[in-house]
Formats: structure tokens, sequence, C-alpha cells
């Protein structure tokens, strides 16, 4: 069984070289665990023009040591386990986000953390973000394959190695609808961490869709990605950086989320066919300029045409053609020819 080039996401194909790219505008923990906030995050990211609004369904309890001390080297205060039991987000809310989300036009995703989330959102979710630090959990990862659902896996903190590894794990449980993300562990990351060659690089290597999770601070990062072939990208957004809370510091505002958005879009449209070939409106203005055979002394009628009595420039149409200047030397005209007026190919016997 191989991996498919192109997925299908409910009734959103990605992966062709022609499907839009699929953007998600990740809420993580800067709901704060606060109902209407969550709402309007997902208010937010409609008006983003976002495709998907994307939740973290964890627990302080299966993810972290209640004795681990605090991560002072990234700088933490308080204990991981005490962190994420502060905006561990309401499993309760998960129903009605995912339709509020849904009568807002927006698919609804939330990153699984445990075996427990993986089964209550595989009834809301019609894929699962994976999380990077889980690309190495294999019962984990092989458990949320055998749902058989598309699977977006972040890959932050691992190499090639890694990656092929959860690919494997996956394939065997016999689920083939996988694009992998490049990213990067770091919040924010440096613009010299973000290594887009690298999801260049898994396309080729491993033959699926691939894509972006972004963790920059940056709006035109993610549309560079769109321009190298990222077929999903994804982004921390807030609606303030300045509320409380781990992740808001790094995350996009609404006027930066949008402008990310428009950038992803304007960078779709300049993208074009592939072919190269004219543009519609440029062969309209090419009749206007385009170069043809000038006299530059006077040719009476009968006279044959020499070298050092024409030139070309910028006639429109018309004129002979500059590729066939050589072929009328020596040939005769049908009338006298002015001074810097164009010779055109009826005036030639």
């Amino acid at each position: 069984m191989a991996f498919k080039k192109r997925i299908k996401i409910k009734n959103r194909w990605i992966g062709g070289e022609n499907d839009p790219c699929f953007i998600i505008a990740e809420v993580g923990s800067n709901h704060n665990r606060n109902f209407k906030l969550a709402k309007k995050m997902i208010d937010t990211a409609k008006e983003a023009g976002a495709d998907a609004v994307k939740f973290q369904t964890y627990s302080a309890e299966a993810l972290y040591q209640k004795q681990k001390k605090p991560l002072k080297e990234i700088g933490d205060k308080e204990k991981p386990f005490d962190i994420i039991k502060k905006i561990e987000l309401p499993r309760k809310w998960q129903k009605t986000l995912s339709e509020y989300a849904a009568k807002k036009g927006l698919f609804f995703l939330s990153t699984p953390f445990d075996k427990q989330a993986v089964d209550e959102l595989n009834e809301f979710v019609p894929a699962f973000k994976w999380a990077s630090p889980e690309l190495i959990d294999k019962p984990l990862l092989e458990y949320a394959a055998k749902k058989r659902k598309p699977m977006i896996i972040s890959t932050g903190f691992y190499g090639a190695k890694e990656v092929k590894n959860a690919l494997k794990w996956i394939k065997k449980n016999k689920n083939s609808q996988v694009v992998l993300l490049q990213c990067t562990g770091l919040y924010p990351t440096e613009l010299e961490e973000v290594n887009l060659k690298a999801m260049v690089e898994m396309k080729k290597l491993f033959n699926l869709p691939v894509g972006f999770s972004d963790h920059t601070q940056s709006a035109v990062v993610s549309a560079a990605a769109a321009a190298m072939g990222a077929k999903i990208i994804e982004k921390h957004f807030t609606l303030n950086k300045k509320m409380k809370g781990p992740d808001h510091a790094f995350a996009s505002e609404p006027e930066e989320l949008k402008k990310m958005v428009k950038n992803i879009r304007d960078v779709e449209k300049s993208l074009g066919i592939g072919i190269k070939k004219p543009a519609e409106r440029e062969i309209e203005k090419e009749k206007l300029i385009r170069r043809g055979v000038v006299a530059i002394r006077k040719i009476s009628k009968g006279d044959k045409i020499s070298l050092i009595g024409i030139t070309t420039k910028r006639t429109g149409k018309g004129a002979v053609l500059p590729t066939d200047m050589y072929k009328i030397i020596g040939k005769k005209t049908k009338r006298d020819i002015k001074v810097d007026q164009k010779i055109a190919p009826e005036d030639i016997l």
C-alpha cells in the first residue's frame, strides 16, 4: 500500500497541483478556558479566511509527570504539569465547538495527546492533526492511525529517520492518507531555524503531500512555503499577544492572521499553470509594442532594400518582423517608403 499523493478531508481535496492550500488557524490553548473566547476565536479564524480552526485536547495527567520540575531552560517557572492543568480544553466543549465551527463554514480540528482524546475526537474531527513531540509515540500514533482518518503530522524536533518510522507505523495500520508538515518546535521560531527546504526534501523522500506549521512571527514565511509546494499551512493565533497564557506572545493577532492568509492566496494566484506562454492581456499589449522593420533612408518604389537602409523599432503590429529582416534584403518595394516608416510584408515584391 502506497501513501496517497492527494488526500480528501470531507469534501476538500488536498495535495493536488491545483488544489488550494488548506489553512489551519491554530487556537491551541489560547482559549484560556473561556468558552466565549473560544467561540470568538472561531469567528476570528473565519474572518481571516482560514479553512479550519484547531484546538488541542490533552490532560495534564496524561501528558506530564506531576513531579517533573520546571523547564527553566525555556523560561518556565512552574512545573509543566501545573502549566498544562491551567490551560486544558474542557472536553465537554468539543461537540459544541465543532458544531459552531461547522455553522461558520470551518473544519473543526483538535490535536489528541492521549488515546481517550483520540476516541473522543474521532466523532468530531475529519482528520487527526498530530503534534511534533508525539511523532515518536508509536503506541499512540498507531492507535490513531487505526481510525483510518487523514493524518496531518508535524515533524518538529526530529529528522528523516523518525519521520520514516512514524510513516511505517501508520502504513502498518492500513492508513494511506498522510500530510507531513515541516515544523520547528521553537516558540517563536527564528527565520534561520525554519528550514523550508526540508519540506521539499520530505516530499521527495516520502512521495506524499507536504505542508508547513509556522511558528515564526512573520506573515511572509507561510506564503513562501505555499510557493514551494506547501498544501497545508498551520499558524497559531490569538486575539491579543498581551493576554495571559503560554502561547499568546508568539501567536499572530487577527490582522496578522488575515494578512498571512491573503499573502498565501496572492501567491497561489501568481503561481500560474506551469506552461511558459503569454497572459491573455499580454497578447493584446504585444501587438501595440511589437518590434518591426523601419526605413532609416528613403526607399523609392522599385528600389532594392539594403541592410544600411533599415533598422528595427517598436512599430506595433503590421511591420515585417525582425526575425524576417534578412529575408527582405535585396527585395524590391511596391511603393515609396519614407524615413522612419514601417515596412509591411505587403510592401515587398
